[in-house]
């Protein structure tokens, strides 16, 4: 299912990383050594524009309290909404600690699910962030592919994490805004050769409550991590054959 995000209404909320511990796990086609424990990086944005109480905010923190599975340590940071910052943050994260996979969540106020979205785009961008600020170019890489897909199959992570009974829908995207959310995970997509992913959520209470949506950013997290772990599993059974 599609969801248009037209207007800048989109704050960014969390990444999950993966961090090199001993014996590097896999990163860009490395081998993963499933037995190095996961690091779970989250980053928030505070209130934004009509965002009061940022409901991406809110689930990450959520999240937090009910933490993941046994080998994912979690670490939850607040950043501000800046194009510039974005720039300047995720290289320099991905060149510090060489994640395994980096997780997004973001509010939408048109949004009435929780939604995967699929691809990040690099052109299109004309909303100003928390500074009156955008690029310029209108783009986050000049030069860059006009759209980027994650590797993580978003369709089978939904049926997956439907099929668990949760009371939230969870549908597919494949536009995130045009905004920071979007500009965000392209960027992300772009330095990670698509390792990466994006999660949407309504506001607080539209319909959802924060319970709700911790609940479902755990189930979806966890599917993407066992849908990582199962697509290297075949990688290194070919590369034995």
């Amino acid at each position: 299912m599609r969801q248009s995000r037209g207007s800048p209404s989109c704050v960014c909320a969390a990444w999950i990383w993966n961090l090199e511990q001993g014996n590097p796990a896999l990163v860009r086609g490395h081998l993963w050594n499933s037995s190095l424990p996961l690091a779970e990086l989250l980053k928030g944005f505070g209130p934004f524009g009509e965002h009061a109480v940022n409901a991406s905010w809110i689930a990450v923190q959520e999240l937090e309290k009910l933490g993941l599975r046994d080998d994912v340590d979690l670490h939850v940071y607040e950043v501000p909404v800046e194009y510039q910052t974005v720039q300047r943050l995720i290289p320099a994260l991905w060149k510090k600690h060489s994640p395994q996979l980096v997780v997004h969540v973001g509010v939408s106020g048109m949004a009435t699910t929780v939604t995967l979205e699929k691809c990040g785009h690099n052109v299109g961008y004309k909303g100003l962030d928390n500074c009156r600020f955008c690029p310029g170019s209108q783009c986050c890489v000049e030069g860059g592919p006009e759209c980027i897909d994650s590797i993580i199959d978003m369709d089978a992570v939904s049926s997956r994490v439907s099929a668990l009974g949760l009371d939230v829908t969870v549908t597919i995207s494949k536009d995130a805004g045009r905004y920071l959310c979007d500009f965000t995970y392209y960027t992300s997509l772009y330095q990670s050769h698509g390792r990466s992913a994006f999660v949407h959520v309504p506001p607080l209470g539209k319909p959802y409550s924060a319970e709700q949506l911790g609940r479902a950013l755990q189930a979806i997290i966890e599917e993407m991590l066992d849908f990582l772990e199962h697509s290297e599993d075949k990688i290194n059974c070919q590369h034995e054959h």
